[in-house]
């Protein structure tokens, strides 16, 4: 099925129901990538396409409906989506909904988030319980200590942490979540300790849970039965991260390798996890259009960046055009044609200076969002409540 095929049909299934610079590689582990890609792929694609298959929404063609707009009024034009200087002026804002009827029925349905409802992914590495040292070169670890002010300045700001699945539900469909919210993500094989030492009080004290971006090549006994586990106890959700995962995708990679490092992780996932995963963290930051397409062949739902370019809003993610001289280990997002596989990510050192940046940018959304309501709710009763009916009332 072509990839904007079945782009539609997942957005169409919603609606209606570790850092590093792209340019370099870590230091590859022991293993013979080619040889393993060549004997596995096969048939790790052929089941990874059946377990995806089998995870994803009915994918059943479900043709849209056609428009009867009122004959007897005019519909005005729509104003334009919301920007903010707020953002870096090569990062601007990228909408991904196609049908603007469904798209104002999710935005303006009062069951629904509110617009300004932002949401904040933040990346997490190494949390050191002693001190970083500058020059080892490990920008992207934290101390304890800044780890613990960040928790606490996000908290008093008013975010809440939600999960991988409630981001995806906001993003495709609009479903409601705090309106300050923040998706909690650790890049990279853990063991428990790391996990009870850090994000486990909060999640005692605040209901927070954390996603862990998983590597899956390592078969390690003690490793996957503690993080199965955690995955059991419900406050750590894992997502894939990759299998080789040192080998970042790059335009040299093949695409049998590719499809081994997007493929694997179900096979794995479903053997100690039980569960399929829905969203890929790139590693390394590293991805092609290629890759975008072929994770959404597979069943990805959403694709995470470590480009740090801001938060995301419903059907409104910041992405660059070109690549930037003073940023040059951003990848561009735009060639790749898809932000939901794109979405930026804030590093964890730094997110402190950015949690002020993103509220404004929620409150100033909002006061856009209500000063174009009466045009964009015209719109809708004129053109679109023929076919998909008025808009909802207030639920329960």
């Amino acid at each position: 099925m072509p990839r904007k095929i079945l782009f539609f049909s997942l957005f169409l299934v919603f609606l209606s129901g570790c850092v590093a610079p792209a340019s370099a590689n870590p230091p590859v582990p022991t293993v013979d990538v080619n040889a393993a890609s060549t004997q596995a792929v096969a048939t790790v694609y052929a089941a990874a396409s059946q377990t995806a298959q089998a995870a994803r929404p009915t994918e059943t063609p479900t043709p849209l409906p056609t428009n009867t707009p009122n004959p007897h009024r005019t519909p005005p034009a729509l104003p334009s989506a919301f920007s903010t200087e707020l953002l870096n002026p090569l990062d601007q804002p990228r909408t991904y909904l196609t049908d603007t009827c469904q798209y104002l029925r999710a935005k303006w349905d009062p069951n629904n988030a509110a617009p300004g409802t932002v949401l904040m992914p933040i990346m997490f590495h190494g949390i050191a319980k002693g001190e970083v040292n500058p020059e080892s070169g490990v920008y992207h670890d934290m101390t304890m200590d800044e780890f613990h002010r960040l928790m606490k300045d996000l908290k008093e700001q008013g975010f809440e942490a939600i999960t991988m699945q409630q981001a995806a539900e906001f993003l495709y469909r609009n479903a409601n979540i705090p309106k300050r919210s923040v998706l909690l993500i650790v890049d990279d094989r853990k063991f428990r300790q790391s996990f009870d030492d850090t994000f486990y009080e909060y999640y005692q004290q605040w209901g927070w849970k954390v996603v862990n971006s998983y590597i899956t090549l390592d078969e390690r006994p003690d490793l996957w039965q503690q993080n199965a586990e955690l995955e059991a106890e419900g406050w750590v959700d894992h997502q894939a991260h990759g299998y080789v995962h040192n080998i970042n995708i790059t335009a040299g990679v093949s695409e049998e390798y590719m499809r081994q490092e997007l493929s694997k992780p179900f096979e794995m996932f479903q053997k100690y996890f039980g569960k399929t995963p829905i969203a890929y963290i790139w590693p390394g930051g590293s991805f092609t259009r290629r890759a975008v397409e072929l994770a959404r062949e597979y069943g990805y739902q959403m694709g995470f960046t470590v480009n740090p370019r801001g938060p995301i809003m419903f059907n409104w993610v910041p992405q660059a055009e070109q690549s930037d001289p003073a940023r040059p280990s951003y990848l561009p997002e735009v060639p790749a044609g898809d932000p939901l596989m794109t979405l930026p990510r804030y590093w964890s050192p730094d997110a402190r200076n950015h949690i002020d940046t993103v509220r404004r940018i929620g409150a100033q959304a909002a006061v856009y969002a209500e000063s174009v309501r009466a045009t964009e709710i015209e719109y809708y009763d004129v053109v679109c409540a023929a076919t998909y009916g008025p808009l909802p009332v207030v639920g329960p």
